[in-house]
This record gives C-alpha cells, sequence and structure tokens, in this order.
C-alpha cells in the first residue's frame, strides 16, 4: 500500500512542479513588457502629478521659490486661451464621433455583404488610415486652399453663386478662416479614419449569427427593418468599443491641428486644442510644470468620458 500511495503521489508531485516551471517562464516572458509599463506608462502619470505642482523647466525646478502647489490649476482654469482650446476640442469631439462612426458602420454593412470585389473595396476604404498623417494634411492644405482643387471643382460645377450667398467667396480658404478650420479637419479626419472604424464594425458584423437574420427574414422583416431591430442593437459591444476609442482620440486631437494651423492653432485659435496647448506650454514656453498640470486634466477628462459611455452602454462587453 506504502509503495502504491508514492507512486501516485509522484506523478502528481511531478505535475505540480511543471506547472509552477511554466508559470515562472510566463512571468519571465511578461516581466520586462510588464516593468517598462509600470515605468513609462504608470510611472509618467505619477511623475506628471508631481511636476504639476512645480514651476518645471527643462532641467528641473526653476525660480526662488518654484514650488506652487495647486497655482498652475488655479492658472490653467483662468486662462482664456485654455477654455478656448476645450471649446474647440469638445466641439471636434461631439461632431467627429458620430459622424466617423456612421460612416464606418456604414462601409462595414457595405463590405459585409458577398460583393464582387469585396477585397479590393475594404482595403480601399481602409487605405487612407494607414496613409502618413502629415502628408493627407499637407495635401489637403493644399486641395481646400484659395486656389485650390476644391474651389476650381465647385466653379466648374456652376455652384459659386450658392457659395457665396452661403458667404464662401470663389477663393474662399477653407482652413485660413476660423469658421471653418475646425470643420474642415473634422470632413478630413473622418474620411482617414473611417476605414479603421469599418474594421472594428466589421469584426462585430461577423459575430452574428446567421440564424438571427434567418428569423427575421421568416417574420418578413425588411431590410431597413432588419438592420435597425437586428443589427443595430446586436453590435452594442462594437459601439462601446468604438465610441471608446474614438472619444480618447477626438480629445487627443493634435496631428491635424498643427499641421494646418501652427503651433498658434491658426487662424485666431480656432485650431488650438488641448493637446496642442499642451505642446505650446512645454516645447514654446518651456512651461513643463504648467504642461504637466494641462495633462493631468486631459486625463481626468478622457477617464470621466470613458465611464460616461460605460454607463451609456452598460456594463464593460466581453468580446
Amino acid at each position: 500500500m506504502a509503495g502504491g500511495t508514492a507512486t501516485a503521489a509522484s506523478p502528481r508531485r511531478s505535475l505540480g512542479q511543471d506547472r509552477r516551471q511554466e508559470a515562472l517562464a510566463g512571468y519571465g516572458l511578461i516581466a520586462i513588457p510588464m516593468i517598462l509599463f509600470l515605468v513609462f506608462q504608470i510611472g509618467s502619470i505619477f511623475f506628471a502629478i508631481y511636476i504639476s505642482l512645480w514651476k518645471w523647466g527643462p532641467l528641473g525646478p526653476t525660480g526662488l521659490n518654484p514650488f506652487r502647489g495647486l497655482r498652475n490649476y488655479e492658472t490653467i482654469l483662468g486662462d482664456p486661451i485654455f477654455w478656448k482650446a476645450v471649446t474647440n476640442t469638445l466641439y471636434y469631439t461631439v461632431i467627429w464621433v458620430p459622424l466617423t462612426m456612421a460612416l464606418g458602420l456604414f462601409l462595414a454593412v457595405i463590405v459585409n455583404q458577398k460583393i464582387r470585389g469585396q477585397t479590393f473595396f475594404r482595403a480601399a476604404f481602409y487605405f487612407p488610415a494607414i496613409a502618413s498623417s502629415a502628408a493627407i494634411t499637407t495635401l489637403f492644405i493644399f486641395i481646400m486652399g484659395p486656389d485650390g482643387l476644391f474651389n476650381g471643382l465647385r466653379q466648374a460645377a456652376g455652384l459659386n453663386p450658392l457659395f457665396q450667398l452661403l458667404g464662401f467667396g470663389p477663393t474662399y480658404n477653407w482652413l485660413g478662416e476660423s469658421r471653418t478650420a475646425m470643420n474642415s479637419i473634422i470632413i478630413l479626419n473622418a474620411w482617414t479614419t473611417s476605414g479603421t472604424f469599418m474594421l472594428f464594425y466589421l469584426a462585430s458584423l461577423q459575430s452574428i449569427s446567421h440564424e438571427v437574420y434567418e428569423a427575421a427574414a421568416i417574420d418578413g422583416a425588411s431590410a431597413w427593418q432588419t438592420f435597425w431591430k437586428v443589427t443595430f442593437p446586436l453590435l452594442r459591444p462594437g459601439h462601446y468599443f468604438v465610441a471608446t476609442v474614438a472619444v480618447i482620440g477626438g480629445l487627443q486631437l493634435f496631428d491635424q491641428a498643427i499641421f494646418a494651423g501652427g503651433q498658434g492653432g491658426e487662424p485666431n485659435n480656432s485650431l488650438t486644442t488641448i493637446v496642442l496647448f499642451l505642446f505650446r506650454s512645454a516645447i514654446s514656453d518651456f512651461n513643463f510644470g504648467y504642461a504637466a498640470a494641462v495633462g493631468i486634466i486631459l486625463l481626468v477628462v478622457i477617464m470621466a468620458a470613458t465611464l460616461i459611455q460605460r454607463r451609456l452602454f452598460g456594463q464593460a462587453p466581453s468580446w
């Protein structure tokens, strides 16, 4: 009996050792990435909180009394340019997010159909998302300039009288005027980002069972009823994911704003966003403590927006 017990216990002990070794090997593989994440992601947040309490220059605290406490935050909240940046960022996010989500869903529904050239259309719609943002924005600046392609096309189409009634002359600079600069960036980014959202929605569409559509067809549902009553509600996890990614991206608008409006967010700060304001404070003014305070405020805004979306869409979906 003793020999039988030892024999039975030995394989269990060996299996336990193998599992421990496998677990240690797994932890060893992820140790370096996790350390880098903790240092450069989580650690940088705590460091930003720390320096936001100081008057901090490129080499550290500056001035005779560098500790400022919450005065950086008080100065930011009293800065009209900051509130202009907040207004621009929120306006961009509120308009761009639903527009791009709707366009991405529309494209996903199209390429999810069994049509000829399906692979080509998927690649074509997604291509702007992988192209250089700097190159696309620079090209867009020339297209929307006073002598650009857009003004030439509307003149050739005989639409200039209509545009003039709306206050847009034949050589209107769409990115050079404050009333249309941000709207032009919204249109540009809706085009370049809709391909990415298309892929997200396409993955959700392909996870819906065909039996659901067969049941809807048996009940006599039309194509629109099937989409609105069946497809759209079942895309709830996709809506949550796409909306969260879109809002975070919208609140972090930077590259198109600085390419089109420069560091000053011209014209008349109409393209100044929160991130561009942060960049200007750090790089142009070398006031890193002030810039860090702006970053912490943006972090709080993003976290609040994410929590609100979670409440709107229910609990975080499981994929």
